[in-house]
């Protein structure tokens, strides 16, 4: 792990101190650099879990990844840095209220003057850490997220703005992990056909006033509250705007 090379990466420039708006710069610089994305799996590259491989595959060959790689490589990040930080087992909610098995999802610990939720690894979710000992709503850039409790464990919640409802993201309990513990669930991710990550090519970024998300079927800008969509013709058209817009090229 070399931070300088980590910090140039997501366009850092500033102090690395640990404190909370070091914090808040480096996640939402991390969010804007970096893609969460599943094209090795659908090149049969294998995901290994270790700082080195993160390294060298985000940092290095300017790629992306999911929540392992990405939540795993900043984690590494914030300890050089001299944060204190946790992995954290999560478990991701589905449309029929139950829960995904535990290590389906990693996310971060952050301990400070105040505990934080540090995530840049599930997408399209919050931008800046979450003070985890806040009951009610967060503000992100116009949306809104919270933490409940209940029986020793954490829920993570997003409001819905068109009708206000609360809306489950993933539960996690504070039992600090170890990276390899992951391991056994990040090889089921990879290999299962019941993974979500082997229905179709992802890749998808943060930007200053909205995301782009590129599928095998189409392309989505989204700009503030507008979202506009084209069909992807073809696998060359695919490769074609995933080095356009992502400046990755699988070649």
């Amino acid at each position: 792990m070399e931070p300088r090379a980590y910090l140039e990466r997501v366009g850092y420039r500033g102090p690395t101190r640990p404190n909370v708006n070091v914090l808040r710069r480096l996640h939402r610089r991390h969010l804007l650099s970096i893609p969460f994305e599943n094209l090795d799996i659908h090149l049969g590259r294998p995901i290994v879990l270790s700082e080195k491989a993160f390294y060298d595959k985000i940092i290095k060959n300017h790629r992306g990844g999911f929540c392992y790689e990405l939540n795993g490589l900043f984690a590494s990040l914030l300890d050089k840095l001299g944060f204190k930080v946790l992995m954290l087992s999560a478990r991701v909610a589905r449309k029929n209220g139950e829960f995904s098995p535990d290590f389906d999802h990693m996310t971060l610990l952050v301990r400070l003057k105040h505990p934080w939720i540090v995530d840049v690894g599930f997408g399209d979710s919050f931008t800046e850490p979450k003070r985890l000992e806040i009951s009610g709503p967060q503000v992100d850039h116009g949306r809104e997220y919270r933490f409940t409790r209940n029986r020793g464990l954490t829920l993570m919640s997003r409001r819905l703005k068109r009708n206000g409802v609360w809306v489950p993201q993933y539960l996690f309990s504070l039992r600090p992990r170890k990276l390899e513990d992951f391991i056994p669930r990040c090889r089921w991710q990879q290999t299962s056909p019941k993974s979500h990550f082997r229905k179709g090519r992802l890749c998808t970024r943060l930007t200053s006033n909205g995301r782009l998300t590129l599928t095998d079927t189409k392309l989505i800008v989204t700009r503030g509250s507008k979202k506009v969509e084209r069909p992807v013709k073809n696998p060359e058209e695919f490769a074609v705007l995933l080095r356009r817009h992502f400046g990755i090229d699988l070649n």
